[in-house]
């Protein structure tokens, strides 16, 4: 048996059980006691448990452990008949696995109970690490980044990123995706700096009130460096800044301007902020020339406080999708919805129905994984057959594509292709009217 200790209870009597190799245990102070007499712990009845199984005499140990009781003195069976006699008052039913006598055997007993054990590896403390987060299912499980002295993609991006102080969202938000999408050549810039001016219980991107101004030359040194990689597809986005005026939708529009005069068929998708509700500056940003709009709603409603900053709302995000839409009814538009949260179903299906009416196209479902401590826990790991359950339900309402699994980001390039194929159709539509 496995026995959980805590200060309150009799270590003497916790030996005593063990030596006799009772299928109980008993809380409180069953030898008088005072509470409080935090000095007598676990460990030392698992000490005279080692010394029953060490010595192989059942009755020296028996009167070790009357010693550390306070009854010294007493005659081992009246000893032992006493704790019997407590174990029953405190466990009504218990039944030793052993009769009392057997302790008194010369060869002794082997105990049960693995003393081996950590803290941390006790079947409660375990469930505790399950429920919070800080362990995963045994098929949750991502590639490791290649070591940095290798030669690969994701080492040639990671140093061009450093030459040119260029900041990802990959390394900043500590996406689990980094290995497999730099090694495939596409990385998400995030622009404005590394500090948001929000905190989002779900977010490890470090937050100020007061963050770094924006570096001017950034909009041009990024799309330099995503002309110099070769790529087809980029995804931009930022952290928060509600301290700009226009919470630096003008710095992404530039952006997007100087990329399309380095290569104008490459292709642009934004993941913005809701701009704190400023139609004029989602206006800016949408009339740029970029080809994927992106802002995640994150949960559903009900959840929104508990989950994104008190600034965020659900109803302010969906206002934002919409107006997008509307500045450019070819531009595709785009959200993600975390699950694992405390999510209900009907509001997962009533977030989709709202996201539709706001004209989104392109939805990602993704487990939230907690980023450290002083993050919101995990509330559940999503089973796989959900994530497929959420893919259907998403198309069969009429979204265009859904990513759904544990590992989709918003910026993952699980939809790249598909959404390129989608972007340059209506391009091609566009210059055939």
């Amino acid at each position: 048996m496995v026995l959980l200790g805590a200060g309150r209870r009799c270590a003497a009597l916790v030996a005593a059980l063990l030596v006799s190799g009772c299928a109980g245990y008993v809380p409180g102070m069953p030898c008088g006691l005072p509470r409080g007499m935090a000095s007598l712990r676990t460990h030392r009845g698992a000490q005279a448990c080692r010394m029953s199984a060490g010595t192989g005499d059942g009755e020296q140990s028996v009167n070790s452990a009357a010693a550390m009781c306070g009854t010294a003195g007493m005659a081992p069976q009246s000893f032992l008949e006493e704790q019997a006699r407590l174990v029953g008052t405190a466990i009504p039913g218990a039944v030793p696995r052993k009769q009392w006598s057997d302790a008194l055997r010369v060869e002794g007993l082997t105990p049960k109970v693995d003393v081996t054990l950590r803290g941390d590896q006790m079947p409660a403390s375990l469930r505790e690490q399950e429920r919070s987060g800080r362990t995963r299912p045994d098929w949750f499980r991502v590639p490791a980044p290649p070591p940095p002295t290798s030669d690969t993609k994701y080492t040639q991006l990671k140093e061009g990123l450093r030459e040119l102080k260029l900041n990802t969202v990959c390394e900043e938000a500590q996406c689990p995706n980094i290995g497999e999408c730099w090694n495939g050549g596409t990385g998400t810039i995030m622009l404005l700096g590394d500090t948001c001016t929000r905190a989002c219980r779900f977010c490890a991107v470090k937050t100020s009130s007061t963050p770094a101004a924006a570096d001017e030359s950034e909009p041009f040194n990024t799309a330099k460096a995503i002309a110099e990689w070769g790529l087809d597809y980029v995804v931009l986005t930022s952290v928060d800044r509600d301290d700009m005026p226009d919470g630096g939708a003008a710095h992404f529009a530039l952006t997007v301007d100087f990329i399309k005069v380095w290569n104008p068929s490459i292709l642009v998708e934004c993941l913005v902020s809701d701009f704190a509700g400023d139609l004029a500056a989602v206006e800016s940003l949408a009339a740029s020339g970029l080809d994927v709009y992106a802002h995640n709603i994150e949960t559903v409603e009900r959840l929104q406080n508990k989950v994104r900053d008190l600034r965020a709302g659900y109803q302010q995000s969906l206002v934002t999708l919409k107006h997008a839409k509307s500045i450019r009814p070819n531009l595709v538009t785009k959200s993600s919805i975390m699950l694992g949260v405390g999510e209900k179903d009907e509001e997962v299906f009533q977030a989709m129905r709202d996201l539709r009416a706001a004209g989104v196209e392109i939805l990602t479902f993704g487990q939230y994984l907690r980023p450290s401590r002083k993050h919101m826990r995990v509330y559940e790991y999503v089973p796989l057959e959900k994530y497929e359950f959420w893919k259907k339900e998403g198309e069969a309402l009429g979204f265009a594509y859904v990513a759904s699994g544990p590992m989709v980001r918003s910026s993952y390039k699980a939809g790249e292709f598909f959404i390129a194929a989608m972007v340059n159709e209506r391009r091609a539509q566009a210059k055939a009217l």
